[in-house]
């Protein structure tokens, strides 16, 4: 299957791509790589899911929190190159978590966007190197911010 065909297998649905709100490209095409600037949970309506991670949201709400970042990377991806058939493998992914001090579950929260990656691409290519880490605030509050890089096929 490729990856187009594995997204529709899921069911789920794209959240419009987000526009750009500062100085930045939301991708940028690099040879055989393709970076996504940091992106926020997109709902369909284009607003953010926000809040703590400990204080308003749950680890479970943070968790879905990620997986919507991952799908508005997605759509980011779509909007910019046409086709998630484009890109061959994820290479990494940096997961930032907003959350309160005493909070340590940082990677399970971001595996929310690592989980559909693998099922979009596949274990062998939808796998990278991570990084997960937490932080004191984020823009608009969001709970999780992600980056990723892609390889191009």
């Amino acid at each position: 299957m490729t990856p187009t065909e594995r997204f529709q297998a899921l069911g789920l649905k794209l959240p419009p791509a987000p526009a750009p709100s500062g100085v930045y490209k939301p991708v940028l095409i690099d040879g055989k790589h393709v970076y996504a600037s940091g992106h926020g949970p997109v709902q369909d309506d284009k607003s953010l899911i926000i809040g703590r991670i400990g204080r308003e949201l749950s680890m479970e709400e943070g968790k879905l929190a990620a997986r919507q970042v991952g799908l508005t990377i997605l759509s980011t991806l779509v909007a910019n190159l046409g086709s998630l058939d484009k890109i061959k493998r994820v290479i990494k992914v940096l997961g930032m978590v907003n959350c309160v001090p005493e909070f340590e579950r940082h990677p399970y929260i971001i595996n929310g966007c690592s989980e559909l990656f693998a099922q979009v691409w596949g274990e062998e290519n939808g796998i990278g190197v991570r990084s997960a880490v937490g932080f004191g605030s984020l823009p608009d509050n969001i709970p999780v911010e992600i980056e990723a890089l892609f390889e191009l096929a």
